[in-house]
């Protein structure tokens, strides 16, 4: 219950709990928000203080962090927990086993569920484990997001009148646990014809929460010039379609600041695996029968949510929510497992899933290997080092990751900012004369998460580009520079970890971004990782290590 708080709040990211008791007493709890900020056993040990020691410390989720200090596990042992009790080992390689192995070498109990611990209840708990980190477990064992179809149907199994017309299937109560279920997702796919049949916004309809980006699938680019998805001040629009399709049209999507991405073979498997590389852990499906269907048949839907309203509408040509199977006998039927149903006002709600939530046990091995494994581009290449998440194995280097860097201001005292992002965001509004601007680097600084920070800083660049500083796409790098020059002074273990990457690549490996990452064929300025083997040299230079100056010089340097 702890781990999913997060939810809605921030995107989708490894959800972990922790809960610290002395026998049956609850004495600390804490959770992780989203990517880039505290991990859950920091939060824990540091509210529970000095009745830490002896204790036991439960943990839905092996602890796996980006701090790249092992921050989490030494939490634990320095607090003198005495005990851990393991959800579930952790999906991603880089993490799995790695934390339990060290607790054991520090000589303390671990039990994991389903390993050492085995009964009826602790089947249920594993059980409840596995569906609050469904996402990941999908998503590290398929190699694309975890995707779910979500629909709303009459009784007699329409999504629509014959004419077309579907507001409102389902009730008003159906429709706000949509909206939740959007704001848990990434993104949200849907086709060209619910684009023209709908008009959709597909927003949360909820406040300074998370917005997923809004997917449109179309093979044709046969599409209304104008549409609610082409406001992109609601929320990150993505087209995805067939390469040389409609590049007229193309152009003036681009205009309205809309995010095209054409594929060879525009297909359900092609979308999701792009999905993937684009980190996304949660994809939520809103499309019609005809983007259903194949959807299905290439496997890439893991979860199907109906709300079938208690209504009836007729109609031979009136559509259904899944298209031609190619399905001519009732055993050929796909079944659910899993199956939940639960009464939503006047409708039901039925889920299932149509494939079993991975047991990642014997796929993965555990990680027994202190330091991440290197990606090689070809056999006789160069050693390529990617990162993006701040959960992928050189999150570290992310600014995204949770490492708070203090930097001079104009009137020469330090302000510490949360992460690199977070200084980044409120740079672009520095020194403008406006309420406005000062007001969003004030909320800059406060926001919780890095996500949270370039969330505000980007839409009010997207709305008022009027406010941004002068001259800020010429010292954009540099203003990133110092504060990864900073980050990197402050903290002696993330500089050891970059200088230990010396003679590979370093790639940020964000396949939208063509400015900060190296895109999604190599096509990207990877401004990121070229100021991050920049601060590596300089490291370098010094054989002594001196170049890992203290806060004081580098803030005579800023």
């Amino acid at each position: 219950e702890l781990a999913d708080k997060s939810a809605g709040y921030t995107a989708p990211h490894p959800n972990a709990g922790c809960v610290i008791a002395r026998g049956s007493k609850v004495v600390a709890e804490g959770f992780l928000y989203g990517q880039g900020t505290r991990a859950a056993e920091i939060k824990a040990v540091e509210q529970a203080k000095e009745l830490a020691k002896g204790s036991t410390a439960y943990v839905n989720l092996e602890p796996g962090d980006c701090h790249g200090d092992d921050s989490s596990v030494n939490a634990l042992i320095q607090a003198g927990v005495s005990k851990v009790v393991v959800g579930l080992r952790h999906p991603l390689k880089h993490f799995r086993g790695k934390a339990i192995k060290a607790l054991r070498d520090a000589r303390i109990e671990v039990n994991v569920l389903g390993e050492d611990l085995q009964n009826r209840n602790i089947q249920e708990a594993l059980r409840a484990c596995q569906l609050v980190n469904a996402p990941l477990l999908y998503r590290e064992a398929c190699r694309i997001p975890f995707s779910v179809l979500k629909y709303a149907m009459t009784l007699d199994g329409k999504i629509a009148a014959s004419t077309g017309h579907a507001a409102w299937v389902s009730s008003k109560t159906s429709r706000k646990r949509v909206f939740e279920a959007r704001s848990r997702s990434d993104a949200i796919v849907v086709g060209g014809n619910t684009v023209r049949r709908d008009n959709p916004r597909l927003t949360t309809r909820q406040e300074g929460g998370h917005i997923p980006a809004r997917i449109v699938m179309s093979r044709s680019l046969k599409l209304p010039e104008d549409a609610n998805l082409w406001d992109v001040s609601a929320g990150h629009t993505i087209v995805v379609t067939q390469h040389g399709a409609n590049r007229t049209f193309q152009q003036r999507l681009a205009r309205k600041g809309v995010e095209v991405v054409e594929f060879d073979m525009l297909t359900p498997k092609a979308v999701m695996e792009y999905c993937y590389d684009r980190g996304f852990l949660y994809v939520l499906w809103e499309c019609g029968g005809s983007l259903s269907a194949p959807a299905i048949e290439s496997s890439v839907i893991h979860k199907v949510i109906a709300f079938i309203a208690p209504k009836i509408i007729g109609g031979v040509t009136a559509p259904g929510p899944v298209g031609d199977l190619g399905m001519v006998e009732m055993t050929q039927a796909l079944n659910l497992s899993d199956v939940s149903f639960e009464q939503i006002g006047p409708d039901m709600l039925i889920s299932g899933y149509l494939h079993p939530i991975p047991d990642l046990m014997p796929i993965i091995p555990a990680m027994e290997a202190s330091a991440p494994e290197l990606m090689l581009s070809a056999s006789d290449g160069p050693n390529i080092i990617s990162f993006y998440k701040a959960w992928n194995a050189y999150g570290a280097f992310s600014n995204f990751s949770p490492h708070p860097i203090k930097m001079i201001s104009k009137r020469g005292d330090y302000v510490t900012w949360k992460s690199v992002e977070h200084y980044y965001q409120a740079q672009k509004f520095e020194g403008v004369q406006d309420f406005l601007a000062q007001e969003c680097i004030e909320r800059i600084k406060s926001a919780e998460s890095p996500e949270e920070a370039a969330r505000i800083g980007r839409t009010l660049e997207r709305q008022r580009p009027e406010l941004v500083r002068d001259k800020w796409e010429s010292v954009k790098i540099d203003v990133m520079y110092r504060a990864l020059k900073c980050k990197f002074s402050m903290y002696p273990h993330l500089s050891s970890l970059l200088v230990s990457t010396a003679g590979s690549i370093l790639v940020e490996a964000s396949p939208h971004d063509l400015f900060w990452g190296g895109g999604q064929e190599g096509e990207g300025l990877n401004h990121l990782g070229r100021l991050l083997m920049r601060i590596r040299a300089e490291l370098l230079e010094d054989d002594s290590g001196s170049s890992r100056i203290n806060l004081s010089t580098w803030s005579s340097i800023v």
